[in-house]
């Protein structure tokens, strides 16, 4: 009996753990997409380029920057962009640094697949060995603790971004790998306000989903 007693318990904890693990990551990966720069550059108050790009060339070179992180392109895509003058739109400091990025990229996409899958088996297994209160319980306390999470990132993005920002790249970039001048092409298209807003974008996607999933659970506790 305690040997049940505790695989149950074993299986319920986990959905607590993996459901702000893949609602966070499902809005980080709906980040990844040019629809988002569409949006962000046409944000009120967004920075200028002051090195000349005007909104459309951030949109017509931000399109394939992006769109490289999430297909099956290799390097070779970004590095035989050009300007009209035949200048490379990126240095090699900034395309081994999008390298970086997209195995980092890569590496989020299969562990969401990987937790998604891991997700609907406990959940199934649950569900069949008659457990389905304590199931959306499972996922009630994972909805608040996605949101917990979520307040806690926003509250260090209105206190102190750029350390937040900083903070981000040192772990999971080598120092010195990520840092560029504010000429740089990867700078003049993402300034750090794209960020903040990016940042902002997945707090509150999270937020939404997470106050969701409490909201259902709590009706199917109620229901059932």
């Amino acid at each position: 009996m305690k040997q049940k007693r505790r695989y149950e318990n074993l299986l319920t904890v986990s959905v607590t753990i993996l459901v702000p693990i893949v609602l966070f990551m499902l809005t980080i990966r709906l980040l990844i997409t040019p629809l988002f720069a569409q949006v962000a550059y046409r944000l009120p108050g967004f920075p200028t380029d002051p090195y000349g790009f005007t909104q459309s060339d951030r949109l017509k070179w931000s399109e394939p920057t992006i769109s490289y992180l999430v297909n099956n392109n290799d390097i070779s895509a970004l590095e035989e962009l050009e300007f009209e003058d035949g200048a490379p739109i990126y240095n090699g400091r900034e395309l081994s640094h999008m390298e970086d990025v997209k195995v980092l990229v890569f590496g989020m996409r299969v562990a969401l697949v990987i937790t998604i899958i891991l997700l609907a088996l406990i959940s199934f297994l649950v569900v069949r060995m008659g457990l389905k209160k304590r199931l959306w319980t499972a996922y009630n306390r994972g909805g608040w603790a996605l949101v917990v999470f979520i307040g806690l990132i926003l509250a260090f993005v209105a206190l102190s971004f750029s350390n937040l920002f900083t903070w981000f790249h040192q772990i999971f970039f080598e120092s010195g790998t990520w840092q560029f001048y504010t000429s740089d092409t990867l700078i003049r298209l993402f300034p750090m306000r794209f960020w903040r807003d990016a940042f902002i974008f997945v707090g509150m996607m999270s937020l939404l989903l997470g106050i969701l999933t409490i909201v259902i659970s709590k009706k199917k506790l109620n229901s059932d």
